[in-house]
This record gives C-alpha cells, sequence and structure tokens, in this order.
C-alpha cells in the first residue's frame, strides 16, 4: 500500500503493584502543582496564601513555608487532576508519557511500604 502509516510499536503495559501505582499518581499530582507554583510570582504566593490563611480564619504573619503550603493547598483544590483509577488505566497504556513528570518522590513512598 502506498502512502500507508507503518504499524505502530506495540504498547509497552505497566504491571505494577497498586501501592507502586498510587505512589506514582500522588508523586505525578505533587509535580504538577509544583510546576504550576514555578509558574507564580512570589507575589502571586503570597496574595494567594494570604487570602487563603484569611479565608481559614488563620491570625496574623504566615512564613513562607506555611504560605508554599497554603498555595499548594489553593491549587490543588482549583486545579483538575485525572481521578486515580483513569491516571492507572492511561498510564499503563502510555507510561512514557508519565515518567517524564514523575519526579522519583514515590521510591522512597514505596520503600517505607515496604519497611513496615
Amino acid at each position: 500500500m502506498h502512502g500507508a502509516d507503518p504499524p505502530s510499536p506495540p504498547r509497552k503495559v505497566v504491571d505494577e503493584s497498586e501501592a507502586v501505582l498510587r505512589a506514582k499518581y500522588l508523586d505525578y499530582c505533587s509535580a504538577q502543582l509544583a510546576e504550576i507554583l514555578l509558574y507564580l510570582s512570589p507575589d502571586e504566593i503570597y496574595l494567594v496564601a494570604h487570602k487563603a490563611s484569611r479565608d481559614a480564619g488563620a491570625p496574623g504573619d504566615v512564613t513562607y513555608m506555611t504560605m508554599m503550603q497554603v498555595a499548594t493547598e489553593w491549587l490543588s483544590s482549583r486545579v483538575v487532576l485525572l481521578p486515580f483509577e483513569a491516571w492507572v488505566e492511561d498510564y499503563r497504556e502510555h507510561p512514557d508519557q508519565y515518567e517524564a513528570y514523575i519526579m522519583g518522590l514515590w521510591e522512597s513512598d514505596v520503600g517505607a511500604l515496604r519497611d513496615d
């Protein structure tokens, strides 16, 4: 056949335990939020953190660490990420598309589970 596309390479199927997949999913979600935080200026993070703190009824100034935690929580409630089940299905079909976004933090989570 002239002009036909070559056959696609076989998909790489990932067969991992649920604990590993959950750890990778949390790592992936964290990476997505961290990437968005990088786009916010320090002033925007400050404003987001102070607004969220006021809305929660927290008194006074907040530390930098608290600001980052509050901004992360605020983002996580507004950013739409795939639910775990949908993520697993897509990850199993296309793991290479996700591996670039997984920071490796999942390995310590799984290691802690094995130590228990």
